[in-house]
C-alpha cells in the first residue's frame, strides 16, 4: 500500500507541478499568465484538484510510514509524522493561493473597482504566496526525510541506503531556509529527492520490509513498554 501511495504521490505531483502550473504561470509576466489561466481555466482547476489529491495522498502516506517505523521508535516515529503532517497542512493551506486567481480574474461585478492590470497583478502575487508556502512546507519535509531515514537506517528490516538516501534527500530540501541557494541547487535537490523516492517505491512494491524481522522489533518495542 505504502510503495503504491508513494508512486502515485510522485506522478501526480510532477503533473501538477510540472505540466499545469510550469506549463501556465509565468511568474515574470502577470498579463501573460492571467491570460494562460483564463484561456486554460478547466486545465487549471484540474492542477488544483490534484494538489489536493496528492495532500490527501501524503497525509494517508505519512500515517503509513508511521505504523511501518514505529517498532524503531515510537517516539521518533511520531516525530517524524508530526513534521510530515505540519508540512502537509502548510502546503495545503498554501493551495488556497493557488486557487485565489480564478476569483481575482473571474469578472465579479465588486472587483470592478480595480483595472484589468491590477487583477493581473493581485492574480500573481496570490501565486508568489502559494509558491512561498510550498518553500516553507519543503522545509518540514526536509525534517521529516531526515528523521524518517534515520529510522529506516536503524530499523534492521529495511535496507539501510534506503535511509542514507531518503536522509539526503531531506538535506536538500533543508536549503529551502534560503531560497535564492535552494533555486540555484534545485535540480541537484529534485535528483537527489527522486532517487531516494524511487529507490524507496521500487524496494516496497517489490520486497517490502522484512516481515518476520519487523515482527521481532515490533515485539522487542511492546515488551520495553511493558
Amino acid at each position: 500500500m505504502a510503495g503504491v501511495l508513494y508512486l502515485g504521490i510522485i506522478l501526480i505531483g510532477m503533473f501538477a507541478q510540472g505540466y499545469v502550473s510550469g506549463r501556465l504561470v509565468v511568474f515574470g509576466n502577470a498579463s501573460v499568465t492571467a491570460t494562460n489561466i483564463l484561456a486554460q481555466e478547466p486545465l487549471y482547476r484540474l492542477g488544483f484538484a490534484v494538489y489536493l489529491i496528492e495532500m490527501a495522498g501524503q497525509i494517508t502516506l505519512t500515517m503509513l510510514f508511521y505504523g511501518l517505523l514505529k517498532p524503531v521508535s515510537r517516539s521518533v516515529s511520531l516525530l517524524a509524522a508530526v513534521f510530515g503532517l505540519t508540512a502537509c497542512v502548510i502546503k495545503t493551506v498554501a493551495r488556497l493561493f493557488f486557487f485565489a486567481p480564478l476569483l481575482v480574474l473571474g469578472k465579479a461585478h465588486y472587483l470592478s473597482v480595480f483595472s484589468p492590470e491590477q487583477l493581473e497583478a493581485l492574480g500573481l502575487l496570490f501565486l508568489r504566496v502559494n509558491y512561498t508556502g510550498e518553500n516553507i512546507a519543503m522545509l518540514f519535509f526536509g525534517l521529516y526525510a531526515l528523521v524518517k531515514g534515520y529510522l529506516v537506517f536503524r530499523s534492521t528490516f529495511w535496507p539501510r541506503i534506503l535511509g542514507v538516501l531518503t536522509a539526503v534527500g531531506g538535506l536538500g530540501w533543508l536549503t529551502y531556509l534560503y531560497e535564492p541557494l535552494a533555486s540555484r541547487l534545485l535540480p541537484f535537490i529534485l535528483a537527489a529527492s527522486l532517487v531516494g523516492a524511487v529507490a524507496n517505491v521500487f524496494w516496497l512494491l517489490v520486497f517490502g520490509v522484512n516481515e518476520p524481522r519487523w515482527k521481532e522489533r515490533a515485539a522487542e518495542t511492546l515488551q520495553k513498554l511493558s
